[in-house]
């Protein structure tokens, strides 16, 4: 039995979202909207390493692209294609309109890396909060790592650890303020 790889489970986990938005759920559309903006954030700074102050434009241009386009997409096909082909035309264009080819860091044939890089700098992202997360105490840690990461309800959280729901709430609004007064004073 062969699982999934983390680019698979993004790719299906957007699709999904975006179905359900092309179905009329808009909370689920958001959600899709939201979770790609980071994919073509990432894709976007990895190949215009020299124009960083122009990425957040491309991106928002690239959603614009997306939305008014979702009629386009067919649900037999895969989502990072579709999405790529968009992202591709629109950094092309880009280009174009500025002239300057050199800034391309890399090709844009490179369909794949569209989920890929912000996979990396998510798990790099992951793996600095779960060290931070390492040493809060568990009646702040848990709350946490349930609630804001697993995206557990208070109450199951409560009753998966053990704890109260208010003392649930308090852990992660204590945890939380702990956390960022050390990232601050880092």
């Amino acid at each position: 039995m062969t699982g999934k790889t983390s680019v698979e489970l993004t790719e299906a986990r957007l699709k999904a979202l975006l179905l359900r938005g092309l179905d009329g759920d808009s909370a689920a559309y958001h959600a899709f909207l939201d979770g790609l903006s980071s994919h073509l954030r990432a894709f976007v700074r990895k190949r215009l390493f020299r124009l960083q102050d122009e990425v957040e434009d491309i991106v928002q241009e690239i959603l614009i692209a997306v939305h008014n386009g979702r009629h386009t997409y067919q649900t037999g096909q895969p989502l990072t294609a579709w999405v790529h082909a968009i992202a591709r035309y629109k950094l092309v264009d880009f280009l174009r309109g500025r002239a300057r080819r050199e800034d391309l860091n890399e090709p844009l044939d490179e369909e794949s890396e569209l989920f890929a890089a912000a996979e990396d700098e998510a798990g790099e992202a992951r793996r600095d909060l779960l060290k931070l997360l390492e040493e809060l105490p568990d009646k702040q840690r848990l709350p946490i790592l349930h609630v804001k990461l697993q995206g557990l309800s208070v109450v199951e959280t409560a009753r998966l650890t053990g704890l109260s729901e208010s003392a649930v709430k308090v852990g992660v609004h204590r945890g939380l303020k702990v956390l960022a007064a050390r990232m601050r004073s880092e």
